[in-house]
């Protein structure tokens, strides 16, 4: 049995099943249906794609670009996440405003399980006005209103995840719960009862009438005295207690009904106690990885932003400002293994390869007078490579030049003893003076 040919047909058809679910708004259905597609054939750049474009719906910006980053690396050409990256960077500062909004968003949960609903409430207001698509910026300002028991305004916010993503599970027993303290769960009951329990007369019915029979004169009056005192008597021996019954039946319905709904508040409120909890023991670590995500230039979405830029250079050839941006850049943030594969593949061949590039260059603008840009690029070669003598001589020529003859013999002196066999020793000991 040919399983690579059966696992790529499976994957297809998840693919496919998640990009039904995709059109009808199942965001959550579709996602899950997309990494069972991955599952079985991570090369599906069209199921990755589409994962990411759901994240990006979801306000999930950062791991869509992870997703649109691997789809691209997997397929240089004819592929759709080049677009999408290209729409991002096009946009000015697009980054920085979702970096914000998490970091906005992160503020608002350390308020929230701090105490401080309030000023969370308000945060989130500003960061879901911004980004009316942010998911879990709607969940937990939907939490926090019914905490306080606000639960029309809870609806309206899970209302909007709801057209965001129709299947989301979190917002779909939120909403359970607010329905059921707003009174919305029993009328939809009694519609629906009232919608398949309504039964038209048919033809076969008919209400028969009592016969008449007319009365006159001493018997009429007989047998309205009659029908007075039958009346009273049914009045005090049937109506009444029938009525005392019927009382005492609505008055225990009530105080069961109040029972009910006081022990479903009481679940209610320990299901929210839990998730509470559930948010605070995540805390830190949502602290520390949106600090990590959303800090300078040093922030994973910056990493992932020079990744992008550097493969970009790479497919015009430019390798000249491929290789000084690898060399400013750092990479140590991404645990994404598919990624840390293309960074280490980038890595080999600018230690093998493109470090000479940046050497080369150095000399061009160096020649053309600028002696400023030139050591930048001997710079970035040596990070890149730092056993490169030809780099370390013209750093230490660019020194000399500037009159900086402490750094300048360092680097001749350098030269010279530990690359002895190196045809810049001779020009490195006459720079130097012996």
């Amino acid at each position: 049995m040919d399983y690579e040919k059966k696992n790529r047909q499976i994957a297809n058809s998840y693919y496919n099943l998640g990009l039904e679910k995709a059109k009808i708004r199942d965001l959550s259905g579709a996602a899950q249906c997309l990494k069972k597609s991955l599952h079985f054939n991570k090369y599906q750049t069209d199921a990755r794609n589409l994962l990411g474009l759901i994240y990006y719906e979801n306000g999930e910006v950062a791991d869509a670009l992870v997703q649109w980053v691997i789809s691209l690396n997997l397929q240089p050409e004819n592929n759709l996440a080049d677009h999408y990256l290209d729409e991002i960077q096009r946009k000015p500062g697009q980054l920085e405003v979702e970096s914000q909004n998490v970091k906005t968003f992160n503020q608002a949960l350390w308020h929230a399980q701090n105490g401080s609903d309030d000023l969370a409430i308000l945060q989130l207001a500003r960061v879901v006005e911004a980004r009316p698509h942010f998911v879990k910026a709607h969940l937990l300002l939907a939490l926090l209103y019914m905490g306080r028991e606000d639960y029309n305004k809870a609806g309206r916010s899970l209302y909007k995840i709801l057209q965001i993503d129709k299947s989301n599970p979190k917002a779909l027993y939120y909403m359970s719960i607010v329905k059921q303290n707003t009174g919305r769960a029993d009328v939809e009951k009694r519609k629906m009862v009232k919608a398949f329990s309504h039964r038209q007369m048919q033809d076969d019915d008919v209400i028969i009438p009592n016969t008449y029979k007319e009365n006159t004169g001493i018997s009429t009056v007989f047998h309205i005295i009659v029908g007075l005192l039958l009346g009273m008597m049914a009045f005090y021996f049937l109506v009444m207690p029938a009525r005392e019954r019927d009382l005492n039946r609505q008055r225990d319905s009530e105080l069961t009904s109040y029972m009910q709904k006081l022990n479903n508040a009481n679940r209610q409120n320990d299901i929210l106690k839990e998730d509470y909890d559930t948010l605070k023991a995540q805390a830190d670590e949502v602290q520390s990885q949106l600090d990590e995500l959303t800090t300078g230039n040093t922030s994973v979405m910056a990493q992932y932003q020079s990744l992008i830029y550097i493969l970009q250079n790479y497919r015009t050839g430019d390798t000249a400002a491929a290789a000084k941006a690898f060399a400013e850049a750092g990479f140590d943030l991404i645990e994404d293994e598919t990624i840390q594969a293309i960074v280490e593949d980038i890595r080999q061949d600018m230690t093998a390869n493109v470090y000479q590039t940046l050497v080369d260059r150095g000399l061009q603008v160096w020649n053309a007078g600028d002696k400023t840009q030139a050591m930048d690029l001997f710079q970035a070669s040596l990070t890149i490579q730092p056993d490169n003598p030809e780099a370390i001589f013209y750093v230490g020529r660019l020194y000399q030049d500037a009159g900086d003859m402490d750094n300048a013999n360092t680097m001749f002196d350098k030269v010279v003893n530990e690359y002895p066999d190196s045809e810049y020793v001779s020009r490195a000991r006459n720079a130097r003076g012996y």
